[in-house]
């Protein structure tokens, strides 16, 4: 068996139906196998493949030939300057298939459109999504629509699927309302119904995570320790490519919400505050504080080499926060995340092509 690169974990629920690319929704293993590399690599030349997987190059060169044909891959640059001649990798064709992304906050949800290589054709933000005696949210299934909308012409047969990346049903923002669980099976029901495409559900933090594997900074490494912060600070083990915890409610409240509470304690407006350095002071050290002690925690046990801070904060404030994490740290690599504009929707995103297009 070839050590096969990070594949995210299964969602939590697959919806019963497929719907667009049916004709590639059931692949072949070598098929999978050959698109899973793909997609944790931006370019693999055809010996590169084989080499990875055990195929034959024959095999490998009716795989590229038959996904071509299917516009599920094209050739890449010609590379040069290396030993031997020239070589012409095999890429992921962008417009080979596309992924709405949603993601349920704790105070607003983020929609996404997304190609094959995870570039994000469109994005909106929404109130979180609230039942009303006809629908869950008209004006979210509606922006759905305008999302599926910006697909290019000749492409709507290429929509691999609707991915819904769901917070933990403890969160604050559940308090006062109808059961969470009830409500986001609802919701999932009534995109599947009104939409017409297959859902694919999983935890929030376990989706971005996986997203970042799959197309941001985590994509070289096997092993490191996923930090999300968002209104809390949330974490993720990845080790063999895999991610542990994928469910775990463990969080610290010394995300953006602590943030804004000091702020509000001091009479602040709750936004902008990315230019009150005093406030800023203050926040990331106890940040960076848990951080450390996360770790450190953690290393009694797993050598942690690598860590990887997601966030929607201002690319500038979390570089400067990865850079602070880092002198604490000797030894430690501490990489910012590079999924904008919502790295939880691009990663909800990513499910139905994990769902359908990576071996498991």
């Amino acid at each position: 068996m070839p050590d096969m690169r990070f594949a995210p974990p299964n969602p939590l629920r697959i919806a019963d139906r497929a719907a667009g690319l049916n004709a590639t929704s059931v692949r072949s293993y070598n098929e999978r196998l050959l698109l899973s590399l793909l997609l944790q690599n931006d370019g693999i030349t055809r010996l590169e493949i084989g080499e990875s997987t055990g195929l034959s190059a024959q095999t490998v060169s009716v795989l590229v030939r038959s996904l071509e044909q299917e516009g599920l891959v094209m050739k890449g640059k010609v590379q040069k300057g290396r030993v031997g001649p020239p070589t012409t990798p095999v890429v992921l064709n962008p417009e080979g298939a596309y992924s709405v992304g949603i993601s349920i906050g704790s105070k607003r949800a983020h929609i996404v459109l997304i190609d094959f290589v995870g570039a994000v054709r469109f994005h909106a933000t929404l109130p979180n999504p609230e039942p009303n005696s006809k629908s869950n949210h008209p004006e979210f299934l509606e922006t759905i629509q305008r999302a599926l909308e910006v697909l290019p012409p000749g492409t709507q047969d290429r929509l691999a699927g609707i991915g819904l990346a769901l917070p933990e049903s403890r969160s604050g923002l559940t308090a006062g309302k109808s059961d969470p669980k009830h409500r986001y099976a609802a919701l999932q029901e009534e995109i599947e119904k009104e939409i017409g495409q297959a859902v694919f559900v999983q935890n929030d933090i376990t989706a971005a995570a996986a997203g970042e594997s799959m197309f941001g900074s985590a994509k070289p490494h096997a092993d490191y320790l996923y930090f999300y912060l968002g209104h809390e600070l949330h974490s993720r083990l990845v080790l063999n490519h895999q991610i542990y915890n994928s469910n775990s409610p463990l969080s610290f409240d010394i995300g953006l919400g602590a943030l804004e509470r000091l702020a509000g304690g001091k009479g602040l407006p709750t936004e902008p505050l990315w230019d009150r350095a005093d406030l800023l002071l203050t926040w990331e050290n106890d940040l960076i504080a848990s951080m450390r002690s996360s770790i450190t925690a953690l290393a009694q046990f797993v050598e942690v080499r690598t860590v990887i801070l997601s966030s929607y904060i201002p690319e500038d404030v979390c570089q400067a926060l990865c850079a602070k994490l880092g002198t604490v740290l000797p030894g430690v690599t501490v990489i910012a995340g590079k999924l904008s504009p919502s790295p939880k929707a691009v990663g909800a995103a990513g499910l139905p092509f994990s769902s359908r297009f990576m071996v498991e």
